[in-house]
């Protein structure tokens, strides 16, 4: 098992968050955010705000990727931090 850790400064251009791995990964992912309407979208490499699931300011959240499956991040507004924790089981 190895640990991926990151803290990404997203805007409006999708950026990726999450790179693949050759194994399945627990993607733990934090909206750094504590000021209200200020969310972080997360999605595949075409995201926009309206094809994606957003974490509210504060909120975290599990996914679970399958190897080589990446994820991709955009805020609404520009410049909020999102924090990710990447489990890969090897």
């Amino acid at each position: 098992m190895t640990i991926y850790s990151a803290q990404h400064t997203l805007g409006t251009a999708a950026a990726r968050i999450v790179p693949p791995s050759t194994q399945p990964q627990e993607v733990h992912l934090h909206n750094m955010s504590k000021s209200s309407n200020q969310f972080v979208h997360v999605g595949n490499q075409n995201i926009t705000l309206s094809n994606s699931i957003h974490l509210d300011p504060g909120e975290s959240r599990i996914i679970n990727l399958q190897a080589s499956q990446d994820l991709w991040g955009i805020s609404d507004p520009s410049g909020i931090k999102v924090g990710v924790l990447a489990v890969r089981k090897d």
